[in-house]
């Protein structure tokens, strides 16, 4: 299976809830057809948060293959990602690295395709180890310029699927900018796997639209905006991928 993204990923839920938009996915079958969803809409790829059975984000074993497996069935030939958010494991380093090395022991049905380290966080090489023994393809979050710095010093012998530059929650007049700096930065570091960009909250939408300037692939769905360009609140995962790929397509003059 191709791990590639031209346009445009979906990020079904993130860590979000049920108070944050109603139709945030949370179960399996529930990500499942949310997912569908979003492909049949135009996303190539799912980023997924799974959650346990007390509805928390969490990197267990058998966690991560339940969402994995059921968005697989759902989306045949569609890449799915995860998270390894050091958060889900309460900060503990030690707790993440086992978790995601238990997922080696997956079939590869149920194992994710790829998983997105952020190298601002702790322990984020030795996470790198432990996934590409278990053919899992490892995303790099790059969320400034100071992690710009930090990929290239420490993570040249990491094949990275793709860097995904993600601005967070800035004024949208200042996240083209943010963007900006972080991708000259990668220049000049002469990083050269794919990159993907994209923002949270207010620096959503400018940054789909920016992404298409630069014909950069992009990532849109829940867990990043609960609203679309126009601000008013949207229905699900699939209205987000719809008006992202509208987005994108008119900044890249489609």
């Amino acid at each position: 299976m191709g791990t590639g993204i031209d346009r445009l990923k979906v990020c079904v839920n993130g860590g979000r809830s049920r108070d944050d938009h109603p139709g945030v996915p949370l179960t399996p079958a529930e990500l499942a057809v949310s997912a569908a969803a979003a492909v049949a809409a135009g996303a190539e790829a799912v980023h997924l948060h799974a959650r346990g059975a007390d509805g928390l984000e969490s990197l267990a074993e058998a966690d991560i293959a339940a969402a994995v497996t059921a968005v697989h069935q759902a989306c045949p030939g569609s890449p799915v990602g995860v998270s390894t958010g050091l958060w889900i494991t309460g900060g503990d380093v030690a707790a993440r690295q086992s978790a995601v090395a238990g997922w080696a022991a997956l079939p590869a049905a149920r194992r994710p395709d790829f998983a997105s380290v952020n190298v601002s966080e702790p322990g984020w090489d030795g996470l790198c180890r432990v996934l590409a023994p278990a053919g899992i393809a490892a995303e790099a979050g790059v969320l400034s310029v100071a992690d710009a710095d930090q990929l290239a010093s420490a993570g040249r012998e990491i094949g990275w699927l793709r860097i995904l530059v993600e601005i967070p929650d800035v004024p949208a007049g200042t996240a083209v900018a943010f963007a900006d700096e972080v991708l000259h930065r990668l220049d000049q570091l002469n990083v050269s796997a794919p990159r993907l960009l994209h923002g949270e909250g207010r620096s959503c939408w400018p940054l789909i639209a920016h992404a298409g300037t630069l014909r950069l692939p992009s990532r849109v769905g829940l867990e990043d905006t609960t609203v679309g360009p126009d601000h008013r609140a949207v229905g699900d995962n699939a209205e987000l991928v719809e008006l992202a790929l509208q987005t994108w397509r008119r900044s890249a003059g489609l």
